[in-house]
């Protein structure tokens, strides 16, 4: 092989070589900025978009059991939903608190946010008191939290982890808790079209890895 060949090979080799390194480096970032665990630990922060504390920012409960709902599909999300002034919200599946944070900012009445995870629910409680907004952390198991509800609510905010498993049992209580006149906001993977007995879906949107599917009575 002649000494150009053996100089363009090393060349062609050492690209190849840093185009890998980039790859690693940027595939991390990627899965965090669309809402994916990225098997590190969160600690980010998280903006609220509209309403009375829009600008602010919350934290988001270090640890990789939650997985926090990005600013643009949050944002998608209330721009489906609509109007909230005056309205009663639960939190299933809380993490943060954005999405119950985003209503109470929005103008809803009361929120109750819901989540199993101890780092979730101080992380819900700081913010709440970091805002100066009103509302109640229930640190249990969803399932188990809305079993023992007795109220209705007109918006429920469902953020399960992507590999949820327990949506037959979810299912009867999230039901039971929506208003007659409420919208039931679910999100899963993109590839993920849930199905609710005895909800009707409105509609079903994919935004980059994540879908929402509203769902009424």
């Amino acid at each position: 092989m002649s000494s150009g060949s053996r100089c363009a090979g090393t060349v062609t080799a050492g690209v190849i070589s840093l185009l890998r390194r980039l790859w690693k480096k940027w595939q991390p970032l990627r899965r965090k900025c669309d809402g994916r665990s990225t098997g590190g630990r969160y600690a980010g922060a998280v903006r609220i978009i509209a309403g009375s504390r829009k600008g602010h920012r919350i934290a988001a409960p270090k640890g990789t059991t939650t997985r926090p709902t990005s600013d643009f599909v949050r944002e998608a999300a209330f721009n489906l939903i609509g109007p909230v002034d005056g309205a009663a919200v639960i939190d299933v599946f809380a993490g943060s608190g954005a999405l119950g944070i985003e209503a109470l900012s929005r103008g809803a009445e009361r929120a109750v946010f819901v989540d199993s995870d101890r780092g979730a629910c101080r992380a819900i409680n700081a913010n709440l008191d970091k805002l100066r907004l009103d509302g109640t952390v229930l640190c249990q198991d969803a399932v188990r939290a809305l079993a023992a509800e007795r109220r209705t609510y007109e918006l429920i905010l469902c953020d399960p982890p992507y590999d949820y498993d327990e949506l037959g049992k979810l299912a009867p209580h999230l039901r039971r808790v929506l208003a007659g006149d409420g919208l039931l906001v679910y999100q899963t993977a993109a590839r993920t079209e849930p199905a609710l007995a005895g909800l009707e879906v409105r509609t079903s949107r994919k935004y980059g890895s994540a879908r929402l599917t509203l769902f009424e009575q």
